[in-house]
């Protein structure tokens, strides 16, 4: 596997030549221009070095490697700080800071290839354990209004009521949640708080900590309902750090996408296994299920990942297409077809309690537990 390198500098000439020249040898290369890029691209591409430069705009490289320390994910990549900074006392804070290595510009590229050669070896020789990532699984709206955050919070408990496991579900839709309504929750501005934080203050306890613990047997992330904090959908940087820590805190996640307009959609398909795409038997939503179907392809999905076709009826199945015309229509096979519960639903919603815990032997209810049943089967062992 071609070692992923992570150089940081504000100079541009610097990031292109050392760039070049690493490329050449043959090493993966992504770069950063500032301290928070640096992090932000730590934490998402996880690279096997850090070339750290020490003087940069906005966080020195000081304070970056001591941030990175701190994070599990990113405290055992190894950190070379390559900088102008020559002093004694600059190279004791350096190593105090937590690089593993100090180089002072210039060098000859031998010596720095060299540096980077040994870092690598050494790290590799050490072997340290990788943080544990869990199983994510993805509900994705064909279009708004299928009810596709419904089901998708109603999986999730249904799986943990079958498998006894530990699951985390998180609604990601700044400023368009609807579970904390759905369940009388009032605290609901999880997700929107962690969004409003700077880069650097997002790990896995401040993602950990708004987690709202239910009698269902599952957490929960949530997004509150409020229009103003629809404006965190524009803080991409930090919803994909959420994300990055999300996956490392429980086996199981479920993700209310919502629609493909989140921020963050090409990460969170990266880190899917599979996903559900809820659409009904009406044009427009096939119509769009049958794009998203071909995009989803690209990231894998009806490939090498899993890709769940499900059907909602919420209206008389008389006036829209039935299952047999949808898989027809759409070329690939339903996974499952949740019938029209509107009384069930009238129910769960005036006493804000779960759908499928409403009348759990009715047709709708059972085939969430038989959705439920399928999703365990793949995926727990004992």
């Amino acid at each position: 596997m071609v070692d992923k390198i992570l150089i940081a500098d504000d100079d541009p000439e610097t990031l292109r030549l050392v760039s070049l020249m690493l490329q050449r040898q043959g090493y993966q290369i992504v770069t950063a221009s500032n301290g928070n890029q640096t992090l932000g691209m730590a934490r998402t591409e996880l690279p096997d070095l850090i070339i750290l430069d020490v003087m940069m705009p906005d966080m020195d490289g000081y304070e970056v490697a001591r941030q990175l320390r701190k994070q599990p994910d990113t405290s055992n990549i190894p950190i070379l700080m390559f900088t102008a900074k020559s002093q004694v006392e600059d190279k004791v804070t350096g190593y105090e800071s937590g690089a593993d290595d100090y180089l002072t510009k210039p060098v000859h590229p031998a010596e720095l290839q060299a540096h980077i050669r040994s870092l690598l070896s050494r790290a590799k020789s050490r072997a340290p354990a990788s943080v544990e990532r869990g199983h994510m699984v993805g509900i994705l709206a064909a279009k708004g209004g299928v009810g596709a955050s419904t089901r998708a919070l109603n999986l999730a408990i249904a799986f943990a009521r079958r498998t006894k496991k530990d699951v985390v579900a998180a609604e990601l839709k700044p400023g368009q949640g609807t579970w904390g309504v759905e369940l009388g929750l009032t605290e609901s501005q999880g997700l929107a708080n962690l969004l409003r934080l700077k880069p650097a203050e997002i790990t896995s306890t401040t993602v950990d900590n708004p987690l709202v613990r239910t009698q269902y047997g599952i957490r929960l992330l949530l997004a509150s309902a409020k229009l103003s904090d629809a404006e965190t959908t524009t803080s991409l940087p930090q919803m994909e750090l959420v994300l990055q820590h999300l996956v490392t805190l429980s086996q199981y996640i479920f993700l209310d996408i919502g629609t493909t307009s989140m921020p963050g959609m090409d990460l969170v398909l990266k880190l899917c296994n599979e996903v559900f795409l809820v659409t009904e038997g009406q044009p427009t939503s096939i119509q769009r299920a049958r794009l998203l179907i071909n995009d989803l392809g690209n990231y894998g999905f009806g490939k090498a990942k899993l890709l769940n076709l499900t059907i909602i009826n919420r209206v008389r199945s008389d006036i829209q297409m039935n299952a047999v015309q949808v898989q027809e229509t759409l070329g690939m096979p339903l996974t499952i077809v949740i019938p029209p519960a509107p009384e069930q639903a009238f129910q769960a919603a005036t006493r804000f309690v779960p759908f499928t815990l409403i009348q759990q032997d009715s047709l709708a209810t059972q085939q969430f537990m038989r959705l439920a049943e399928q999703v365990a089967e793949r995926l727990v062992k004992s």
